[in-house]
């Protein structure tokens, strides 16, 4: 167990260092620089605002200098917003994108799991084709999508704000445009998992010793069929971040995702590099922490593992 986790951290580490190096010199690749969009800018103030953000030193210079900086938490200061820097913005927008994410993973592992489970118990009926449709149409609209067409018919017909943060009713619309395909993707693993759980033996034992139905589903059935969903919520968390960053700016949300964007649009080098960076590390400490539960959850790997 101890060599999978310490391996898992090498890996983890390896990770974030590449996306670190292959940011920047991305970055530097790009033609032009930040300052010269700033009309006809006198060439005294243009050289003065590349030295004061280091873009006058060599590239291998200024990728060391940013490799310090980062292993001390400085991400430097926005080259747009010159009263703040990426820690700032990074402070203040990732709650909100946080909370707006787990908001929508809730929602959909919640959902997902129910209506997976419904159309396994009620194959072929009436319940199983309406999960399928929701999961079908799910899978099919982007996020994006979605989130215009609930501006559209919902936020017109329920009074629900179409744009603000603040309160729980500024999150309703925003979570549930952003928690329909990861929604639509556990129901469809949740379904084929319980139909293939429904089906060994050991499920046929326990109903021939009288046990509940009831039991017998939630104890024995739920418990093994929620394994797969397990495995992919890496894979989700990450889709939702990247899904995160169009649906702050439809719906005007304040968080990284919306900081994430204008920077592309200002080329706002020290803002696309920390917040890239700082996703990735996020990203990659989700993916670690569903290994580790994985490994937890699920017996056999953990033996697997430690052999």
């Amino acid at each position: 167990m101890s060599k999978f986790i310490l391996k898992r951290l090498a890996l983890s580490f390896l990770t974030v260092f590449c996306v670190i190096t292959v940011t920047f010199f991305l970055m530097h690749a790009i033609p032009g620089d930040p300052f010269r969009k700033e009309g006809k800018m006198p060439e005294v103030v243009y050289q003065n605002l590349r030295r004061k953000y280091g873009l006058d030193k060599p590239k291998s210079e200024q990728y060391v200098i940013y490799l310090q900086n980062i292993l001390k938490g400085d991400f430097g200061d926005s080259m747009k917003r010159e009263s703040e820097t990426v820690n700032q913005m990074i402070n203040r927008g990732f709650p909100v994108s946080m909370r707006l994410g787990l908001q929508a993973l809730f929602v959909a592992i919640i959902f997902g799991s129910v209506l997976g489970i419904l159309a396994a118990l009620y194959q072929n009926k009436f319940p199983d084709y309406l999960s399928m449709i929701i999961a079908l149409i799910g899978i099919s609209v982007p996020s994006f999508i979605m989130g215009q067409l609930l501006l559209q018919f919902i936020a017109r017909n329920t009074g629900l704000p179409i744009g603000g943060w603040g309160e729980f009713k500024h999150t309703i619309l925003p979570s549930l445009a952003l928690a329909l395909m990861p929604l639509a993707q556990i129901a469809r693993l949740m379904r084929s998992s319980m139909l293939e759980v429904l089906g060994q033996d050991y499920i046929k034992t326990a109903r021939s010793k009288g046990i509940g139905k009831s039991a017998v589903i939630i104890k024995h059935a739920v418990r093994n069929a929620i394994l797969p969903i397990v495995s992919v919520l890496g894979t989700m968390v990450s889709n939702l971040v990247a899904g995160s960053f169009v649906i702050e700016k439809i719906f005007g949300i304040p968080g990284l995702g919306k900081f994430f964007v204008e920077s592309i649009t200002n080329r706002d080098y020290t803002l696309i590099m920390g917040t890239t960076i700082f996703y990735s590390i996020v990203l990659v400490t989700m993916l670690l922490l569903v290994d580790l539960a994985y490994v937890l959850v699920d017996p056999r790997i953990k033996i697997t593992k430690g052999a």
